[in-house]
């Protein structure tokens, strides 16, 4: 389960979980964090697939911010192929929010339909929505383009200078 520990208020961010089978149908969950992969255990599963269908479900529950979207996702899971879950996060308010991920394989019975779930994995995670001098990130980033435009005005009559003392030094250097 990959998250960002902190998002600026108004921004939006993607928190993802990968799963990977391999060609055996054994799982080994991975994430990729800051460029470093980062590998656990890996689950072994007995070989369902000829009498089940398996099917990965994830949620991410967390209280405050958007969560989309917000119910539970499935993919099927088939032996050597990867399943990954996005969800996209943007916090309302500045504050510590507090969530779990869950990840759970859901076996259905090809002959009778009958369907068991077993839950793999409840990850806890704290994601920090910051502000800039209490500002939302749009305002934040409206202030900077203001700020550097006011900068080039304020800056603007020392320019004549500047090129006066480039062109006396390219006249020079004939």
């Amino acid at each position: 389960l990959e998250y960002p520990p902190e998002i600026r208020l108004g921004d939006t961010d993607v928190v993802r979980l990968t799963l990977e089978v391999n060609d055996l149908g054994n799982i080994t969950p991975t994430a990729q964090m800051e460029g470093n992969l980062v590998t656990g255990n890996t689950i072994e599963i007995p070989n369902l697939y000829d009498t089940h269908n398996v099917i990965a479900e994830a949620r991410f529950d967390m209280a405050g911010p958007l969560i989309t979207p917000s119910d539970l996702i499935s993919e099927p899971l088939l032996p050597g192929q990867s399943v990954t879950f996005y969800w996209s996060i943007r916090p309302q308010e500045a504050g510590n929010y507090r969530g779990t991920g869950w990840l759970s394989l859901r076996f259905v019975n090809k002959l009778n339909g009958e369907e068991t779930q077993k839950v793999l994995s409840a990850q806890q995670v704290q994601i920090e929505a910051t502000t800039f001098l209490g500002l939302k990130a749009d305002t934040a980033r409206a202030a900077g383009g203001v700020g550097s435009i006011v900068a080039g005005i304020l800056g603007f009559p020392f320019a004549d200078d500047i090129l006066k003392f480039l062109w006396g030094r390219v006249k020079r250097g004939r």
